[in-house]
């Protein structure tokens, strides 16, 4: 079970520690084909990359894919504003990048009041609760899943980290419109059984390291140990062993021209 790539990486951009280009050189170091460099969305309130920074950013990502030799990629790991499925990446935003992440952060500009507080404020006060409200767990599940629907991401980021969702549904989401969901190696966001209950939907994985520092990139050990306790097949990651997924964002703006 070898990487191929790393799809979620972190810079000054957001609160990484390494830059894109020691990002970029500790992937070669590791021999990974592609790394993305996926900061936080405009939205987020204290961590959120600013559009006027894109430009440096691309600059960046290109002279470290010219030094390294690795695929560095343009990503951002977008922010679920609200039920509706609402992000911060925008179609108008879509030519600037090749790696479309989303996922929940709590501390986000959310799309509405109504979103702020039934989805964001709610999730935020019950992050460590043991017992959730069954309207918390459908308001979470369908904004994952219309973020989805109506959005060409690549990537679903760390489901159910300080929120409250059905994994499987929203795996099943994931798997109708080829999204991937990502198995993190920072942090295990899924039991074991609910990971087995998750693959039956047919949905596929990448593994990625979430990475903050550049020691820990391509660091996805703890994935790795819970998909061999699971015994999760492993022709249904697609970022190992010499494979490469075929990501949805990269195919939907080839066919808008």
């Amino acid at each position: 079970m070898n990487l191929t790539a790393d799809y979620h990486t972190h810079t000054p951009y957001s609160h990484g520690k390494g830059t894109v280009l020691e990002n970029a050189t500790r992937a070669k170091e590791l021999g990974l084909a592609q790394i993305g460099i996926t900061d936080h969305g405009f939205s987020h309130i204290v961590f959120g990359v600013r559009r006027r920074q894109v430009p440096s950013l691309k600059r960046e990502c290109a002279e470290a894919e010219e030094k390294t030799g690795v695929r560095v990629l343009v990503g951002m790991e977008c922010n679920i504003r609200g039920r509706s499925g609402f992000t911060d990446l925008e179609p108008s935003d879509y030519d600037d990048f090749d790696l479309f992440l989303c996922g929940v952060h709590l501390i986000t500009r959310y799309q509405t009041m109504g979103d702020l507080f039934r989805f964001g404020l709610r999730n935020y006060f019950k992050r460590k609760k043991k017992s959730v409200p069954r309207s918390l767990v459908k308001e979470t599940t369908e904004a994952y899943i219309n973020t989805v629907k109506n959005n060409p991401i690549d990537v679903l980021t760390h489901v159910n980290f300080q929120c409250f969702a059905d994994a499987v549904e929203v795996a099943k989401a994931c798997a109708d419109h080829g999204t991937y969901l990502e198995l993190s190696g920072k942090k295990v966001h899924f039991s074991d059984e609910e990971l087995f209950r998750i693959s039956q939907t047919g949905v596929r994985f990448v593994l990625d390291s979430d990475a903050h520092s550049v020691n820990r990139i391509g660091d996805v050990s703890l994935a790795k140990e819970q998909i061999v306790r699971v015994g999760l097949p492993l022709d249904r990651i697609d970022n190992i062993d010499g494979r490469l997924p075929d990501f949805r964002f990269a195919a939907f703006k080839q066919k808008r021209g």
